[in-house]
């Protein structure tokens, strides 16, 4: 299971444009409260309502930790100690992590990103304790994913898709949501 985590404040389109291109893919999917309740407020003022809260769920079982950032959303992440306790011990365990925006900086904090690459929104690369900061819009180091910001959502999220499902999964994906005749 791919859990995406959820405070208060989270940026909308860093948590659902990857749950949505997770889904698309087929992966196993759930976004989780870390709040205690169902009900989430986003950045900008959108509850939206988590798959599950942070006390139902087995880390044991998450293949992947997925952080959205925004603020006060990466913050509060990072402030939720039973979330970076879990976190740590599935990094220490060899399984993926990803964060995008504000939100790799939990990574820092927690010392996993040291002699990685790594990318985050303009103004936290002191944050990335340890890691080379490379400011690309998605950066991919090992079992560690991060990405820039909002508008690296969609490639984030293809990102996860190649990890799991092998590099090129994600073109069909690409194609029929018509990514790549945004590019150009």
């Amino acid at each position: 299971m791919i859990y995406v985590f959820l405070a208060t404040g989270f940026e909308d389109i860093e948590a659902l444009a990857p749950v949505d291109i997770m889904r698309r893919a087929g992966l196993p999917v759930e976004t989780v409260s870390v709040t205690g309740a169902e009900i989430v407020e986003s950045a900008h003022a959108v509850g939206i309502k988590a798959d599950r809260l942070l006390s139902e769920i087995d880390f044991g079982m998450a293949d992947m930790i997925v952080l959205p950032g925004g603020l006060p959303g990466s913050t509060n992440l990072d402030a939720c100690a039973p979330l970076t306790k879990a976190i740590a011990a599935h990094y220490a365990a060899g399984k993926p992590v990803a964060a995008i925006c504000a939100a790799p900086l939990v990574f820092g904090h927690l010392g996993i990103l040291q002699g990685k690459k790594a990318t985050c929104y303009p103004g936290v690369e002191g944050e990335l304790k340890g890691a080379t900061y490379t400011a690309a819009i998605v950066e991919q180091d090992g079992n560690i994913i991060t990405g820039k910001g909002p508008a690296a959502a969609f490639e984030f999220g293809y990102t996860i898709v190649d990890f799991f499902k092998g590099e090129g999964a994600s073109n069909p994906l690409r194609q029929g949501m018509i990514y790549k005749e945004l590019l150009g």
